[in-house]
């Protein structure tokens, strides 16, 4: 196994979990930001009011994205493991 292809599969899983990642991580930002933005308009400093909206989102971010999550994760587990005899040598 070389170095390069070494190189090759940490930055194919570092894109995948980027990419698995990343529906949790934007509703998660966009909801945090509208929060604060309701939070500062309205002057109200209430911690479970920036908790609990995002929370909520993100685990139905998580519910609605889990089956392309698992098919992305499907792909790369199995292209690593069929290629396994070709790293070898």
């Amino acid at each position: 196994m070389t170095p390069e292809t070494i190189s090759s599969i940490m930055a194919e899983a570092i894109k995948v979990t980027l990419l698995v990642g990343s529906p949790m991580l934007l509703v998660g930002l966009c909801v945090g930001l509208s929060v604060s933005v309701f939070s500062a308009v309205t002057q109200i400093q209430e911690m479970t009011l920036t908790f609990v909206p995002k929370i909520v989102a993100v685990f139905l971010a998580l519910l609605f994205s889990l089956p392309w999550i698992i098919e992305k994760l499907t792909t790369f587990t199995i292209n690593l493991f069929s290629n396994i005899p070709l790293m070898i040598r």
